[in-house]
């Protein structure tokens, strides 16, 4: 859905209880280079939702503004448990807004400013994550900057209790069939700290590249540090495009070696010598982790069913004793 406006003009904050375009403005929730979130009503359907106001810089890059109102339109379509879903995307003079769910909780930086996470519980955001991304990629689109402040996480709103993770800013993605190396125009590069070799090469980009930065979002979940903490920009992209990160178990001791395998893969420079998809890197993972899902047992629906034969050859002998007209000749 795009909603297009008269021309308005729009300050660079916009007013605690301010109004753009039915939506009444009543928190800032975060702010960062690409813009500002606010909490927003939306006043026609009575509730609240995240706001997305893009800086007048980006909009006011044809290329960008173009491709941002298209992928939004696109990435809107997306219907997954996980993927925040885009309500409209709109555009107010020289601001580019994007209106979306709405959730209670936390980013998972600020999760994992508390520490490193349990692996169960690890696994169970980042096969969250996974299976957002694994949509999107089936649905022809790349995802591009996986990180953890763009995954939100909502306590005890999934099932048995459990965290529900949102992966957000799918309306900045880009279309698999048309991605092109980044460049200071679309400012697509991805966040450092994140960002897969290809992306830094400037080559073309596929699902991969989001697997990429999804093993990071997994090493930091377990070491409670980025894989590659470098603090100037050059030291990382050159590490991204010529390191290893520092074994997972070298880290966290008590974690299994098998994990370190499975980060290798991940963080591979190569697409080609990564896993394929999402999901494979979350098997291998559980796998190395020691969290198989439990196998069902066999053993409960053979006693039903050998339960069911002794009951059903109970009930014939009764009918068998129980029939007047049967009777043995002599």
């Amino acid at each position: 859905m795009l909603a297009r406006s008269p021309v308005m003009a729009l300050r660079a904050d916009l007013p605690i209880g301010s109004d753009l375009l039915g939506y009444r403005i009543e928190a800032v929730v975060g702010a960062g280079s690409m813009g500002v979130v606010y909490l927003a009503e939306d006043r026609r359907l009575k509730r609240r939702v995240a706001l997305k106001l893009l800086s007048r810089e980006l909009a006011g890059v044809e290329r960008f503004r173009d491709q941002l109102l298209t992928e939004s339109e696109l990435a809107a379509s997306l219907d997954h448990p996980n993927i925040i879903p885009i309500y409209a995307v709109g555009e107010a003079d020289d601001r580019i807004f994007i209106s979306m769910r709405y959730v209670e909780g936390h980013d998972l930086a600020a999760v994992l400013s508390d520490g490193p996470l349990a692996p169960d519980r690890a696994l169970s955001i980042v096969s969250q994550i996974a299976g957002a991304l694994d949509a999107a990629h089936d649905g022809g689109l790349v995802h591009g900057d996986v990180k953890p402040s763009n995954v939100l996480v909502a306590p005890g709103a999934g099932r048995d209790g459990e965290d529900h993770v949102y992966l957000a800013d799918f309306g900045l993605s880009r279309r698999l069939a048309t991605v092109e190396a980044a460049d200071a125009d679309n400012r697509l590069l991805g966040t450092l700290g994140y960002v897969a070799p290809e992306q830094i090469r400037g080559d073309g980009v596929d699902g991969r590249a989001d697997v990429y930065s999804l093993g990071c979002v997994l090493y930091e979940c377990l070491a409670g540090t980025p894989a590659f903490g470098y603090r100037s920009d050059a030291a990382l992209l050159f590490a991204h495009l010529n390191e290893a990160p520092p074994a997972l178990t070298f880290v966290r001791g008590e974690l299994p070696s098998g994990i370190d395998a499975v980060v290798r893969t991940a963080l591979a420079k190569d697409p080609d010598d990564r896993f394929a998809t999402a999901r494979e890197l979350v098997d291998a993972a559980r796998s190395a982790l020691g969290l198989e899902r439990p196998r069902r047992s066999r053993l409960r629906p053979v006693l039903a069913v050998a339960l069911l034969l002794l009951l059903g050859t109970g009930a014939a002998a009764l009918s068998v004793e129980r029939r007047p007209d049967d009777r043995i000749d002599p």
